[in-house]
C-alpha cells in the first residue's frame, strides 16, 4: 500500500473546507483553488523525495545561507532571486520577512541545539514568496519554503488571511518539518502525523520566543498570530496552551483541537486528523515548559529536540513520545529530576501516563492511496471523483 505524500501546509484542510462551505462566493472560490493547488503539489513532493533519496549530503558551512525568490504570482518554483545572504533589506515586506524568519529559525537550531541548518549539514535555506495569485497557505515542500500572499488582493472587508510570511512561528513551524524529515521522519498519518505537526508547532513557538527573548510564562503560545484578518473572530490558527480556543468564526468554523486523549478524534480526514489531534501533545509540551519555567528552549526544548533527533521512529505514537521524552529528560537532567517530573506531569494532564520500561514503538497502519486529506476534501466539495 502506498503512503500518500503530503505537502506540509500551515493552514489545515478543515479550515479551507469550512471556507469553501461558509464563505462568500469569492472566498469559496479561493478556498477551493487552494485545495486543488495543494493536491497537485503532492506529486511534486513525491518527485522531490525520490530525488533526495539519491542526493549526496550537503555538507555546507556552518553559516546561514539564505536565498529568497519571487514567484511573481506564478506556480513555477523557485522563481527569480530577489535577496541573497548578506544583502540589505528590500522594499518588499514579504521578502524581508521570509529572510528574517528563516534566519531566526537557523539561529535557534544553531545557537541552542548546535544544529547546522535544517538537515544538520548546512542546507541552504531557500524560500519563495508571492506564490500563485492570492494563495492562502505556506508550506515546506521537502526542499524549500513557499509562501502565498493571503487575501491581499481582495477588498479589506472580505479578507480572511494576511500574507503568510507575517508570522515568524509559521516560518519556524514549516522549516521544522524539514528537520523532522531528516531525523525521525514521522509518517504523516494518524498519531505519528499529529506528532509531526506538534513538533513543528513546538519549535515554531520556540523560534518566536527565542527571537523575542520571552520566557515560557510570558509567551502567548499561539501558532499563526497575525495571520487572521480583523474580519475573523479568532486570535490564531492554534493555541498550544488552550487547544480548541484559537478561533470560533462563522466562516472558518470553530477550532476543533482536543486537549485530552478522551477527546481524540478518529477520522480519515486530514491524514487521520494530524492538524487536529496535535493539540494533545501541544498542551503536554506547554505544561512541561510552564512547570520547568524560564526560557522554554533551554530545558523543555532540549528534551523535545533530543527526543526528535535521537529517539522517535517513523511510526511513533503519543504514548511513545511520552515515554521517550520522559527518558530523554532523565538522561539530560537525571532520574527523578524536577525536569523529568515535569514531563511526567505534562503528559498526565492530557491523559497519557508514562510507562517507565523501555518503550517499543507501536506500529501504525500505513494508509492506502485513497486516504489523503486533500483528496477527501476535494471529494466532499465535488472537485474530485
Amino acid at each position: 500500500m502506498e503512503h500518500r505524500h503530503s505537502i506540509y501546509c500551515i493552514l489545515p484542510p478543515h479550515i479551507l473546507t469550512k471556507i469553501a462551505e461558509n464563505g462568500t462566493p469569492e472566498q469559496q472560490e479561493k478556498a477551493k483553488s487552494t485545495i486543488v493547488s495543494t493536491e497537485q503539489l503532492r506529486g511534486r513532493r513525491r518527485g522531490i523525495e525520490s530525488m533526495a533519496s539519491f542526493a549526496a549530503p550537503s555538507f555546507g558551512s556552518a553559516t546561514k545561507m539564505r536565498t529568497i525568490y519571487d514567484a511573481r504570482t506564478n506556480s513555477t518554483l523557485p522563481g527569480s532571486i530577489v535577496r541573497r545572504e548578506g544583502d540589505a533589506a528590500v522594499e518588499d515586506v514579504a521578502v524581508n520577512e521570509a529572510y528574517d524568519g528563516s534566519g531566526a529559525t537557523y539561529d535557534l537550531y544553531s545557537e541552542i541545539f548546535g544544529r547546522n541548518s535544517i538537515d544538520g549539514n548546512g542546507l541552504k535555506l531557500e524560500s519563495t514568496v508571492h506564490y500563485q495569485k492570492s494563495y492562502d497557505n505556506a508550506f515546506w515542500d521537502g526542499q524549500q519554503m513557499v509562501y502565498g500572499d493571503g487575501d491581499e488582493d481582495m477588498p479589506v472587508e472580505k479578507r480572511l488571511f494576511n500574507r503568510f510570511t507575517a508570522a515568524i512561528d509559521v516560518i519556524g513551524h514549516e522549516l521544522t518539518h524539514g528537520v523532522t524529515q531528516h531525523e525521525a521522519n514521522l509518517v504523516y498519518w494518524d498519531q505519528s502525523g499529529a506528532l509531526n505537526e506538534s513538533f513543528s508547532d513546538v519549535f515554531g513557538c520556540l523560534v518566536k520566543q527565542f527571537s523575542l527573548k520571552q520566557n515560557a510564562r510570558d509567551a502567548d503560545w499561539l501558532i499563526g498570530a497575525g495571520l487572521l484578518s480583523p474580519n475573523v473572530k479568532g486570535v490564531a490558527l492554534r493555541s498550544m496552551k488552550a487547544p480548541g480556543t484559537a478561533y470560533n468564526d462563522a466562516v472558518l468554523g470553530r477550532d476543533p483541537q482536543p486537549a485530552h486523549m478522551k477527546d481524540f478524534l478518529v477520522t480519515t480526514q486530514d491524514n487521520g486528523g494530524v492538524h487536529i489531534n496535535s493539540g494533545i501533545p501541544n498542551l503536554a509540551f506547554y505544561v512541561v515548559a510552564r512547570d520547568i519555567g524560564g526560557f522554554a528552549w533551554n530545558k523543555a526544548g532540549m528534551i523535545w529536540y533530543k527526543t526528535l533527533t535521537e529517539k522517535l521512529q517513523e511510526r511513533s505514537t503519543f504514548q511513545d513520545a511520552a515515554n521517550l521524552t520522559y527518558q530523554a529528560a532523565g538522561e539530560l537532567y537525571g532520574a527523578g529530576s524536577l525536569e523529568q517530573i515535569a514531563v511526567k506531569n505534562g503528559w498526565a494532564v492530557v491523559g497519557i501516563n508514562i510507562n517507565e520500561s523501555v518503550p517499543v514503538p507501536t506500529p501504525v497502519p500505513t494508509p492506502g492511496t485513497g486516504s489523503g486529506c486533500m483528496t477527501q476534501v476535494l471529494r466532499g466539495l465535488g472537485l474530485a471523483k
